[in-house]
């Protein structure tokens, strides 16, 4: 966002630390400002600290939550590659809070396969790196990406792996990454 929405918090939150990934609770009544709202995840900065709040807790930041959606018809089981181009398109709503690009552009996730596991569901497998292996907010963007997998219509199961190998670089990010972070 170009310039960050200022909000009150309308009830307490659970929030994520960044870039610790520390759980913390932010206490209604707090003055909040919205620095960026992209994919189902807000962040925002409260006392000078940045913090994440997950989009099911929009309600908090006065917004409204989005509802869950799923793609594909359920009485017509989706192909695997229809249910892989699906994993890369809500893969590209997950977002580094600290980085206003996806992480399939910033080059994160390294591969996505699914195999079938019976009744038109699917098993998706998806390995995923992050620009550092310090980063605290890592266990949070796996979980994030695993959430968004296994709502997809046809996925029974679905895990996601980081991975170190290949160590990430920025050579890794789309054209389209680079250019949105000044980078070319």
């Amino acid at each position: 966002m170009a310039n960050p929405e200022h909000v009150s918090l309308t009830r307490d939150v659970a929030a994520a630390l960044v870039p610790s990934g520390e759980k913390v609770t932010l206490v209604k009544g707090e003055d909040a400002h919205i620095t960026q709202a992209l994919g189902s995840s807000y962040t925002i900065v409260v006392r000078g600290n940045m913090f994440r709040i997950d989009g099911q807790d929009a309600d908090a930041l006065g917004k409204t939550v989005a509802s869950p959606s799923t793609s594909g018809a359920a009485d017509v089981p989706a192909s695997p590659e229809a249910v892989e181009q699906q994993m890369w398109d809500v893969l590209k709503t997950c977002y580094d809070p600290e980085i206003p690009v996806n992480i399939v552009d910033l080059g994160l996730v390294y591969d996505c396969r699914v195999t079938p596991v019976g009744g038109g569901s699917y098993r998706a497998e998806v390995k995923m790196t992050l620009t550092s292996p310090g980063c605290g907010m890592g266990p949070l963007l796996q979980q994030d990406a695993q959430q968004k997998i296994i709502s997809l219509e046809g996925v029974a199961e679905a895990n996601v792996e980081l991975v170190w190998e290949p160590p990430w670089n920025q050579d890794m990010m789309t054209e389209a990454a680079k250019l949105q972070l000044g980078l070319l």
